[in-house]
């Protein structure tokens, strides 16, 4: 059964545009690149199989593993970022730390450096970060962070710090940018079946205490918060728009994990009884498991006051969708 997500076109601006995009073969990126093409837009994605990538696009896409290989007097209106290697899995070793960086920050460099030189300067950079910007909050802390809201001086914080500031650059070459934090994606993809898969086998319940905060968006909301900014930054040219520069990527109902875990065994008709321990997450994940055991309530204040509206805004209405 077809999902929402894949039911409907998404409308990114009225007339054609040129638009690069790195991270094209991720789970989101394949979703953006088809969403972008159907709406009648030119795509180059930046890729390291760029042979792989032409297949996957049936040769739709023009694909480059080099910013360089771009001339200078490319006419590129948009970039969307979403290049970076995935977040939980490996150890954060130092090693691994690394890999983190690179994937993110060099990436983004290699692009901030092309607008740099370009002789006609891309009007929109929108480049993803993640809601790890804010670190951790403490689980007796029912705070509502919005984009104003501190980060803090630990690594996923660091990392989105750094990946922010590199795209930020491109400031300086009088491109608009503006800075997406994503929160956990639901979809068929990604992190989603791997959340699914214990409640699924009947071993679903809390992780740790159940009480830390999950802030996630649907998939089909993040692809059109992206065209909603675009479309917003094209009429801005007759129709001044106030622009929020950084924007969470939500759902205006963050949720704790154990109900999470309640409504998602109830959508797929299974027990939700079996708890992990926190040490046991720790043991396996070591720094990362922060990520599952503390969590961040974060709202997308910035979205919603730039009009837009979600398709799935409670968690349930997205597992009905996505389990279905």
């Amino acid at each position: 059964m077809t999902s929402k997500a894949q039911s409907s076109a998404l409308h990114f601006s009225d007339s054609s545009q040129c638009v690069l995009v790195t991270g094209a073969t991720g789970f989101i990126g394949q979703l953006l690149v088809r969403a972008l093409l159907a709406d009648g837009h030119q795509v180059v994605v930046l890729t390291r199989r760029p042979v792989a990538a032409n297949k996957l696009f049936d040769g739709k896409v023009s694909a480059i593993t080099a910013m360089h290989e771009l001339p200078a007097d490319f006419p590129l209106n948009v970039v969307v970022n979403l290049a970076g290697a995935r977040i939980l899995g490996w150890r954060w070793s130092e090693a691994r730390k690394k890999i983190l960086r690179a994937s993110r920050i060099a990436v983004t460099q290699s692009v901030v450096d092309w607008i740099a030189q370009a002789e006609h300067k891309p009007q929109l950079l929108l480049s993803a970060s993640a809601i790890g910007y804010y670190g951790i909050q403490p689980q007796s802390d029912d705070t509502e962070l919005r984009e104003t809201s501190a980060p803090q001086a630990i690594f996923m914080s660091e990392l989105c710090q750094e990946w922010e500031a590199e795209a930020g650059r491109a400031r300086d070459y009088g491109v608009t940018v503006d800075i997406l934090r994503f929160g956990v994606v639901f979809g068929r993809q990604g992190a989603l079946p791997m959340m699914l898969l214990p409640i699924k086998l009947g071993a679903g319940g809390k992780l740790g205490s159940g009480q830390q905060w999950m802030s996630w968006i649907h998939v089909r909301d993040l692809l059109r918060g992206i065209a909603h900014l675009c479309r917003m930054h094209f009429a801005a040219a007759v129709v001044p728009q106030t622009r929020g520069g950084v924007y969470n990527f939500t759902a205006p109902e963050a949720i704790r994990q154990l109900e999470f875990s309640r409504q998602a065994a109830a959508v797929l008709h299974r027990p939700c009884i079996i708890p992990t321990p926190a040490f046991v997450m720790r043991g396996l994940l070591g720094e990362q498991a922060d990520l599952l055991l503390e969590g961040q309530r974060v709202i997308p204040h910035n979205l919603l006051s730039a009009g837009f509206q979600f398709e799935f805004p409670t968690a349930v209405s997205a597992l009905a969708d996505l389990c279905e």
